[in-house]
């Protein structure tokens, strides 16, 4: 990890950041995060996606497996999978940095196919996972960064320098799991299209036989490698997603409680409440109070 990433990273996001840390780019699927104190815990469905962390440290955990990791490493999360995130060490004096980018599984199946077969000793691994950031990949997420004051030539260099990274990515640690999302016909693949409906209907009914037939798998198997791929049942999975989309319309929105239960298709407010308690640590209320009083509190 060189000082000039840093320094690269610092200059956009001290400008650009949000209220909420996100410092977007005009590169479709790059941010840079921004924290200048520890966070309360944060749970989220993301995108496939790699992390470079630049300074500071962070904790994630995706179901039993937690992971510590700082300024050097890489976060992957190569699936849709519910994930709990804590920055952990941040401070206005030294705050913390990383430069996050979407994965492209169109980018990654064309690589794959020029690439060839994976070598022998790469094999899938969790859906989430800490290495150590190579420098191929440091090198080319600081040209990317560096395009951006240069707008003319964002334009004509910014897709196959996405492309190069996706490529130094494929090539370094986090191959195996990479690999996966491009690989047609993939359990990864097939998994994610079950996903996507999930996503796309959480509030409805679940209707494991239609998720199994999109994953093309019989009903146990993919109870197996659903579990697999994001670490829950498809039934804990949609809980999740649930609890988290009210969670947002309250704290976006101003959603009364009630009201963000019903809608993400809750029948009980009691249920919803208990659930929600569970996975967020604090009851609705409190927890959106005291989530709208931090911003004010910095």
């Amino acid at each position: 990890m060189t000082i000039s990433l840093l320094d690269a990273v610092r200059r956009h996001a001290d400008v650009h950041a949000d209220t909420q840390g996100v410092a977007a780019t005009p590169i479709a699927g790059l941010a840079i995060l921004r924290e200048t104190c520890p966070s309360p815990l944060r749970v989220a469905v993301s995108k496939p996606l790699v992390a470079l962390v630049l300074q500071g440290a962070k904790r994630v955990a995706m179901g039993a497996h937690t992971f510590d990791f700082g300024a050097g490493d890489s976060l992957l999360i190569a699936a849709d999978v519910p994930t709990v995130s804590q920055v952990t060490a941040a401070s206005p004096a030294q705050p913390y940095y990383s430069f996050v980018i979407e994965l492209d599984p169109a980018v990654i199946a064309a690589l794959v196919a020029e690439m060839g077969p994976a070598p022998a000793l790469l094999r899938a691994e969790l859906a989430v996972r800490v290495d150590p950031t190579e420098a191929e990949v440091a090198d080319c997420a600081l040209r990317l960064l560096r395009l951006l004051d240069r707008p003319d030539a964002l334009s004509l260099l910014a897709q196959p320098l996405v492309r190069e990274l996706h490529y130094w990515l494929l090539a370094g640690r986090h191959g195996a799991a990479i690999r996966a999302l491009g690989a047609a016909g993939s359990h990864a693949q097939r998994i994610g299209r079950a996903v996507a409906l999930i996503r796309a209907g959480f509030a409805g009914p679940l209707r494991v036989e239609q998720l199994a037939e999109a994953a093309g798998m019989s009903v146990s198997s993919f109870h197996v490698h659903f579990r697999g791929v994001t670490s829950l049942s498809p039934l804990q999975f949609q809980k999740q997603l649930r609890l988290i989309e009210a969670r947002r319309t309250m704290l976006a929105d101003g959603a009364p409680i009630a009201n963000a239960a019903f809608a993400v298709g809750y029948e009980s407010v009691s249920q919803f409440t208990r659930e929600y308690g569970r996975m967020f640590g604090r009851p609705p209320a409190r927890d959106v109070r005291d989530a709208r009083a931090r911003p004010r509190a910095a």
